[in-house]
């Protein structure tokens, strides 16, 4: 007697379950979808055949999407993905759809395929679950520290703060507030940071906690407030889920370290100025007496020519006596130079990729103004020789009169690229610093370095010439590009060590 269930293909069992089923091969293509799955996903068959099972989920699931994919192959077995966590599927209109999946290999001679079942999670359920979950890290993180805490949802886009977030933030106690609205008062410079190393943590490969300083904008009363911020990136799946966020309150030592840098940059320019003033005093002191003799002996020669005999020994010593006091200005100007400058130059191999990070840092941190810098360092590039720490003074001397030149001319957000390269053509260590201000006019270009010269109202016009001697004295070249039409860009070398 014949089994009634032998002519029962696949096919017709697979399109008789009531539960949503895709069946997918080995290379990620929907091979069929019964009509349970077809419904559930606003799809026709011939819509959905031949779709990769990425193109089902949210684009940020996609990349570790399809490793996970790889990895389920090499030791595929029954198992189930969501354990009530929300998965997303997409429907052919876009929307999201929280999901469970249990995946089942099935193999069909050579060929590999699984069984992907999708149970809908009934959206109030998932809800209550989520926001239990995250009521509870929330009560252990409270109970742990005094800081305000912050939980955020990358998927489903939703905030959950606590009082302290929200007194600081603006937002109402009660009030639902979204991801979009609240990186909006994060600061605009420290959102493009923020965002930065949020994507570095939600990578399984780096570390997923960090920290960073953020300034935000009080959403009720205008109020700027720093927060120091600490964040912990959790995963499902290989797929960042979430992230909680610690935050404290830093505003009132920053504003006083501000203050302190302010006075600190006051004090400086004013010690820069009274350096050029006793410079130029003892410039002149030592040769006013020579040229004053100078001047008496040229009306004695003058006088001299001038009478109606030509009394020539006394020509002569006035000519001498011009010679000399001459010479004596020259070599007056020599000693103070040398005394000047007195000691040689200390120089010592350096990392130009480490003094150009910690140039960056002080200009960042130290009140020499706010941007947004780009590093770009070469790996492994050799050792320079140079005094680091007037390497140093150079290169916040080039940032600081960068951001300054570029805010000046109204522009809200002072970027500065860095590169740190070796220079082929004369094998040194380069350092190349551009900002994106509108550049230097032909005849600003052509006196920058000179001294005394400046375009800053309360500038001294030494900086720059000063940079280009230390530069030199050890070795190397200081020079601004004239051919840029992109902004102000300088170039500095310095020898390897050989």
């Amino acid at each position: 007697m014949s089994n009634p269930l032998e002519n029962l293909s696949f096919l017709t069992l697979f399109d008789a379950l009531a539960e949503a089923v895709l069946l997918i091969d080995d290379s990620g293509v929907v091979v069929a979808a019964n009509s349970s799955a077809q419904t559930m996903l606003a799809y026709t068959e011939k819509a959905i055949i031949g779709l990769s099972v990425e193109q089902l989920m949210p684009k940020d699931y996609r990349h570790h999407h399809a490793g996970a994919r790889k990895q389920y192959l090499k030791k595929p077995e029954k198992r189930s993905m969501g354990d009530g966590q929300n998965l997303i599927a997409l429907t052919k209109a876009g929307e999201s759809l929280p999901v469970d999946i249990s995946l089942s290999p099935v193999k069909v001679g050579e060929k590999h395929y699984v069984l992907t079942s999708l149970h809908p999670i009934d959206k109030q359920i998932a809800a209550e679950t989520s926001l239990k979950l995250s009521q509870e890290r929330l009560l252990f993180a409270k109970k742990s520290t005094e800081f305000g805490v912050f939980d955020i949802h990358l998927h489903q886009q939703t905030v959950l703060y606590d009082a302290l977030i929200g007194q600081l933030f603006g937002f109402d106690e009660d009030a639902v507030i979204d991801y979009p609205a609240f990186l909006k008062r994060i600061n605009v410079v420290d959102q493009v940071r923020w965002e930065s190393v949020l994507e570095n943590a939600s990578s399984l490969e780096n570390d997923n906690e960090f920290q960073i300083e953020l300034r935000i904008r009080n959403a009720k009363n205008g109020l700027q407030h720093w927060l120091q911020v600490a964040v912990k990136v959790f995963f499902k799946n290989d797929l960042a889920v979430s992230m909680l966020g610690i935050a404290q309150d830093i505003t009132e030592g920053k504003l006083l370290q501000q203050k302190l840098n302010k006075q600190r940059i006051e004090l400086d320019a004013l010690s820069k100025t009274q350096v050029a003033i006793q410079t130029a005093s003892a410039i002149a002191h030592e040769i006013n007496q020579p040229l004053t003799a100078i001047s008496a002996y040229s009306e004695v020669a003058l006088y001299a020519l001038k009478a109606e005999s030509l009394d020539e020994e006394r020509l002569s010593r006035s000519l001498l006596g011009c010679v000399e006091q001459a010479q004596r200005a020259g070599n007056s100007l020599h000693e103070l130079m040398e005394f000047l400058h007195k000691g040689k130059v200390e120089r010592a191999p350096v990392s130009l990729n480490q003094v150009v990070s910690e140039a960056v840092d002080m200009v960042q941190h130290y009140g020499y103004g706010e941007f947004h810098p780009t590093l770009d360092l070469e790996p492994g590039l050799p050792e320079v020789l140079a005094n680091a720490t007037q390497l140093q003074k150079v290169l916040v001397n080039l940032l600081s009169n960068g951001v300054e030149a570029v805010k000046s001319t109204g522009i809200p957000i002072a970027k500065i690229s860095v590169k740190v390269r070796t220079h082929a053509h004369l094998n040194m260590g380069e350092v190349v610093i551009k900002d994106n201000g509108p550049g230097l006019t032909a005849e600003v270009a052509q006196r920058i370095f000179e001294p005394f010269f400046t375009t800053k109202p309360n500038g001294v016009g030494m900086g720059l010439g000063i940079s280009r001697s230390l530069v030199e004295a050890s070795g190397g070249k200081l020079w601004f590009d004239a051919n840029s039409r992109d902004g102000a860009v300088f170039h500095l070398t310095l020898p390897f060590v050989s």
